[in-house]
C-alpha cells in the first residue's frame, strides 16, 4: 500500500476538492444537490471571510479522500466545538484506514483548538459508514448521529 499523507487544502485544490464534493454526492444519491462551483469552494473555502476548512488524503500523487469540517458553539460548554460536515474515501481505496487517519487528522484540529466538543451525522442507509463510525469513535464527548435520508 503506497502511504498516505493527509494535506491542508489550499486554494490551488479547489477544483480537486469539487471533484471530491461531486464523487461523494454521487456515492450519497444526492448528485442533483450538488449544485456548488469553483468560484463559491474559493469564496466560502479561501476567502476573506473562510466559512469551512478541507484536509486532503493522499496516496502517492492520488486524491485518495478528503474531509471538510467548521466551527461551531455550544454555550453550555463557552467554547467552540467542530462539526465534521463531509468525510469520505474514494471507494476503491476504503479499508485500508484511510478514514481513519482522516478522522483523527480532524479529531486532533480539534483537540488543538480546545474545542468543547466534535460533531458529525451519518445518513440513517450508509451502513458501513455507520460501522466506521461505532468502530470506536465515540469517544467521551465527541458524539454522532443518525440523520434521515
Amino acid at each position: 500500500m503506497s502511504e498516505i499523507r493527509i494535506e491542508r487544502a489550499t486554494a490551488r485544490d479547489v477544483s480537486l476538492i469539487l471533484s471530491l464534493i461531486k464523487a461523494l454526492a454521487e456515492y450519497e444519491r444526492l448528485a442533483d444537490q450538488a449544485v456548488a462551483t469553483e468560484a463559491d469552494l474559493r469564496e466560502s473555502l479561501f476567502g476573506p471571510q473562510a466559512r469551512a476548512e478541507v484536509a486532503i488524503a493522499y496516496a502517492g500523487g492520488e486524491a485518495v479522500g478528503f474531509a471538510v469540517w467548521f466551527h461551531n458553539y455550544s454555550t453550555f460548554l463557552g467554547r467552540a466545538g467542530l462539526y465534521l460536515e463531509d468525510l469520505f474515501v474514494v471507494p476503491q481505496w476504503r479499508g485500508r484506514g484511510i478514514g481513519r487517519q482522516l478522522l483523527a487528522y480532524v479529531a486532533r484540529v480539534a483537540v488543538a483548538r480546545r474545542c468543547g466538543r466534535m460533531e458529525w451525522s451519518v445518513l440513517n442507509w450508509n451502513e458501513p459508514a455507520i460501522r466506521f463510525y461505532r468502530g470506536g469513535w465515540a469517544l467521551g464527548r465527541w458524539t454522532s448521529g443518525l440523520c434521515p435520508d
